[in-house]
Formats: C-alpha cells, sequence, structure tokens
C-alpha cells in the first residue's frame, strides 16, 4: 500500500513542473484510495484463507505477536500498526474490538526509524547569507529554470533580514528537508534556522510563471504563526516523498511545536495514521480531564447533531436519523459529501474530519442533557451500557467558534475582518469548483488565527453543476405580491441576489457585505467563475498572506 503511496507521490514533481493542475487533483484523490483499497484486498485474502479461524482469541493473539515482531527497525511501522488496526476492524466489521488484540498504544513507543537517506541538507553560514541561500537553491531537484534567480536570492535574503535583524550577522545554520513538499499550484522549501541557541522555521514557496513555465519564489516564511497555517487543518495534503514518516514528523514537530503528531501526519496525506495518533491524543486528554461533554454551543443543525468537551479542540459530529423535512437528502449522500471534502482541494476554508467506528466514550463524562439529545436525534447510532456510550459511527472535527456567534460579540474591526474573510471563503471555495450551498453564518466557524472555515457539508455541491440565474423581471404588478414565485426554478437553479435576504438581518453586516463582497450578488460573477474552470483555469489561492509575497510588493 505505501509504495503505492510513494509512487503517486513521486510524481508531484512532474505534474507540478507540468502544471498538470487537473492531474494533481486526481492524483491527491487516488492517493488517499489507496489505503482502503488495501484494506479490502488484504481482509479479502485472510477471510478465504482462515475461514472461521480467525475468531480464535489464541490466534488472534499470536497473528499480533508476529506482527510486532516484524516492525522491529521496520521505518514505517507507525503506518503498519494503523494498516493492521484496519484490517482487524475491517474484518470484524468494528467489533470484537479490545486493546489487546489492537496498537491501540504504539510497541515501537515512539521510536524515530533511522532514514533510508539523510532527511536534512544542512547548510552553515561560513561566508554570507547570499551564497547560503544560492546554495539552497541550486540543490532543489526541479528540472525548470528559474526566472530571475539572483532576484528571488535577494528578496529571500532581505526577507529574513527584516525579520531577524542584527542576529544575522552571527554565525547561524539552516536545515532544509530534501524533498520539497507539493500541492495544488506550489512546491515548498521547508527547512529551520538555527541562530543565538534559538531555532525558527523557514518555508519558501516556489511558484511557476504561467506564460514562460519558469521558477520564482513567492515568499519566504519564518514566523511560527505563519508556517502553522501552511499546515493547517482546513489545507489539503501535501506531497512529500518520506519513506520514513515518522522522522518526518518528528522534524516538523520541532518547527510546529503546538501542532501534535496526529495533525503533522494527517498534513502529509499519511491520514489513517492521523486518525490513529489523534485516538491516542483522546485517550491521554479523558484520562488527564475530568469535564462533561455537552451539547456543541450555536444553532443545532438539521442534519448533523454536534457535541464537544469544553476542555478538547474538537467536535464530535454523527448523523442523525431523521432530517428536516426541508433537507432532501439521504445518509448516504451526507457520506458521499464529506468524503468529496476529504478528496477535494479545501484551499484553507474546509475543515478536514476524520470519521471513526465504534467510538466508545466512558458514560459518567456524558451531561445528562447530551445522552438526551443523542438518544432523541440518532438512537439508531447510540448503546448504552452503565459504563459506556457507544456511538457506531462519527467524525471528528476541529472546533470553531460559529461565526453567527462571532459576529455577535465582535467589534467593529473584528466584524469588519470576520465578513471580508467569509466572503473570501466563498470566493475561493468557488475557485476551487465548490459551492458551499447553505452559506448562513451558522455553517462556518472561525479559526484561532480568525480564519473563516466552513465546516457544514451536506449541501455542498460543485460549482460548474449550478445553473445560476437573474431573478426575471415580473410581468405584472400581482407577481411580486404573490406568495410563490412568479418564475419556474429548477433542481439546481440558484439565484444570487436572495443572498441578500437571508444573510444581510444585521444593517451593519448589510453594510460591510455591500462595500467588501457585493458581486456574491450577481449571476454573472459566479458564471465567470464557471466559465474558468470549464476553460481549465483555477485561481490561485494561497496559504500565506498577500503581504507575505514578493510578486505583489
Amino acid at each position: 500500500m505505501y509504495g503505492r503511496f510513494l509512487d503517486v507521490t513521486a510524481g508531484a514533481q512532474e505534474r507540478f513542473e507540468q502544471q498538470d493542475w487537473k492531474n494533481v487533483q486526481y492524483a491527491l484523490k487516488k492517493r488517499i484510495n489507496f489505503y482502503d483499497l488495501h484494506v479490502g484486498i488484504v481482509s479479502q485474502q485472510l477471510k478465504t484463507m482462515l475461514d472461521k479461524q480467525h475468531t480464535a482469541r489464541s490466534f488472534l493473539m499470536g497473528v499480533k505477536d508476529a506482527y510486532s515482531q516484524l516492525l522491529y527497525d521496520y521505518p514505517r511501522y507507525d503506518i503498519a500498526e494503523s494498516f493492521f488496526n484496519s484490517v482487524y476492524c475491517k474484518i470484524f466489521d468494528h467489533r470484537n474490538i479490545s486493546r489487546d488484540k489492537l496498537f491501540v498504544n504504539s510497541s515501537q513507543g515512539g521510536r524515530i526509524p533511522k532514514y533510508p537517506t539523510p532527511l536534512l541538507k544542512h547548510y552553515t553560514n561560513s561566508k554570507n547569507l547570499i551564497y547560503t541561500v544560492e546554495r539552497i537553491l541550486d540543490d532543489t531537484p526541479f528540472s525548470l529554470e528559474w526566472e530571475d534567480k539572483a532576484r528571488d536570492i535577494y528578496r529571500i535574503v532581505e526577507a529574513l533580514q527584516s525579520k531577524l535583524g542584527p542576529q544575522l550577522t552571527r554565525k547561524i545554520t539552516i536545515d532544509m528537508v530534501r524533498e520539497p513538499f507539493y500541492r495544488n499550484k506550489a512546491a515548498y522549501l521547508i527547512g529551520r534556522i538555527e541562530i543565538a541557541n534559538q531555532t525558527r522555521p523557514l518555508v519558501i514557496p516556489i511558484l511557476i510563471n504561467n506564460k514562460e513555465g519558469l521558477l520564482f519564489a513567492d515568499a519566504c516564511l519564518s514566523d511560527f504563526d505563519d508556517v502553522s497555517m501552511i499546515f493547517g487543518f482546513a489545507r489539503s495534503y501535501f506531497m512529500v516523498y518520506t519513506p520514513a514518516p515518522a522522522a518526518l514528523v518528528d522534524f516538523l514537530n520541532q518547527l510546529m511545536p503546538h501542532k501534535t503528531p496526529a495533525q503533522l501526519y494527517t498534513a502529509i496525506g499519511c491520514q489513517k495514521h492521523g486518525k490513529t495518533e489523534l485516538y491516542r491524543e483522546f485517550l491521554h486528554h479523558i484520562n488527564n480531564s475530568d469535564d462533561k461533554f455537552i451539547i456543541a454551543p450555536g444553532i443545532k443543525g438539521m442534519v448533523m447533531s454536534v457535541f464537544t468537551l469544553p476542555s478538547y479542540g474538537f467536535v464530535f459530529k454523527i448523523i442523525k436519523d431523521k432530517f428536516a423535512p426541508q433537507k432532501n437528502i439521504t445518509h448516504a449522500v451526507v457520506r458521499e459529501k464529506y468524503q468529496l471534502v476529504k478528496e477535494h482541494d479545501r484551499v484553507g476554508r474546509m475543515a478536514d474530519t476524520l470519521d471513526y467506528r465504534n467510538f466508545i466514550f466512558p458514560r459518567d463524562r456524558f451531561s445528562t442533557e447530551l445522552i438526551q439529545e443523542l438518544l432523541a436525534v440518532a438512537p439508531s447510532l447510540i448503546k448504552l451500557t452503565n459504563k459506556k456510550v457507544h456511538i457506531s459511527h462519527l467524525y471528528m472535527e476541529r472546533r470553531m467558534i460559529p461565526l453567527n456567534i462571532y459576529l455577535k460579540y465582535a467589534n467593529e474591526n473584528k466584524l469588519r475582518e470576520a465578513i471580508q474573510e467569509y466572503g473570501n471563503a466563498i470566493k475561493q471555495l468557488a475557485a476551487a469548483n465548490i459551492f458551499a450551498g447553505d452559506m448562513l453564518f451558522k455553517n462556518f466557524g472561525v479559526s484561532r488565527h480568525r480564519r473563516v472555515i466552513f465546516y457544514d457539508y451536506d449541501e455542498i455541491m460543485y460549482l460548474t453543476e449550478i445553473n445560476f440565474r437573474h431573478i426575471p423581471s415580473p410581468k405584472f404588478l400581482e407577481d411580486e405580491m404573490a406568495a410563490e414565485p412568479w418564475y419556474s426554478v429548477g433542481e439546481y437553479d440558484v439565484f444570487p441576489e436572495e443572498f441578500r435576504t437571508f444573510l444581510l438581518i444585521n444593517p451593519k453586516i448589510r453594510f460591510l457585505f455591500n462595500e467588501l463582497h457585493s458581486d456574491l450578488f450577481d449571476a454573472d460573477y459566479w458564471k465567470h467563475l464557471q466559465n474558468n474552470l470549464q476553460q481549465g483555469q483555477f485561481n490561485d489561492v494561497f496559504p500565506y498572506s498577500d503581504k507575505s509575497r514578493f510578486t505583489i510588493l
């Protein structure tokens, strides 16, 4: 499985250099699906080989012990343990699960495996920083020529001098990951700077001049928050060739100490092992906290029920048994929508979700109100015992402040910033061929970086499937007064003029929205975006601020 994972990853440089953006998206989806494909193949093979023999406890424990022996000195023991867990759960349909039969905790105690080849390239600033940066760019594997390498070197050095100032007169060392990180239309050179007993991250995004096919450096980032946003939970997974992911995650964790192994494994595309790590982090948190799970703050959804633990940074989402009458959708379609989001370019505006089967919670940590709520809306998913709450299927997602709540308490500056962010989120999703569908503020959240991120997926569609229309002029005065529209409305028809009606009830928000994003109310604006997508034009969406970019200085 991981060999095929690496094969697809290895093609990232060619796709980048050929500006093959459609296949960039296809490769992302293909790589995600390898895991489940191979789990299914192995599970079926084992069932065929063993018949009923595999159900005996002694046999199961013997298999796990033999498998554990194979993991010593194996560079991908982390991925292999998660794969074992997945095959086991597939065979037993997520039943007969106990900690002794699975790798709930790693058998390797967090061992960092030896990398097959050197992970880092080491640079010492022995002459001057210009020479050092030149060496870094010269050591990249790209086959394309640079648009103006001397200019880019100067810009990178100038950016570092601006951030680090007088410290750059001292001896510094720079360690760069040998393999570039690819995502969407960019390659990222990632490393660290060590200077005066402190360590800072270093990220240099590399883009391609569309017309001439030449490389150029677009920014130089050395702030922890900037780098953290590049690895954010609303971004697509990176393509980076990594034969031993634990070693790479360990290095990245030094650059972003506030990010957990679960977040970093997920960011480099090992999202299935990210699930394992997240579950381990959850168990650790449960064992070191005592607050109770509660219904998540905000307006209750018509499709999903959401609960959280106040001391924990995630929410838990379950699909209700029955939906509100206005939701013409099935459970299968809801699951498909969430899978679509995982496989699509999220452009930093859609929260990633990790789904779990047969999740067990301690019952004494659940509030009475929450248990009553879950039994009322999703009894088919809930099983209670004296000590446990068993939920057969749920999604975990990073917790954010619901946008409607954030707007209610925001001062004028934050209100303006949030409305700007909300409109940008809608536009950037559209540029990635995603139409949010239900655009009410309650379906968006505000992250700790004050980014507005979409998280309600039951109505999303590809933008190119929507028929954007202007509202026809009424033929008679009575038409405007009628309870029903005087024009026909197809299943995929959307009238952007109507967005004002349900979004802009608050006068302050209405004023700001008309100033900042009035184009969203024009059907022609949306048709223009559709035309770009149909022509194969994918707008740039950068995971760092415009003020960081060299090209717009």
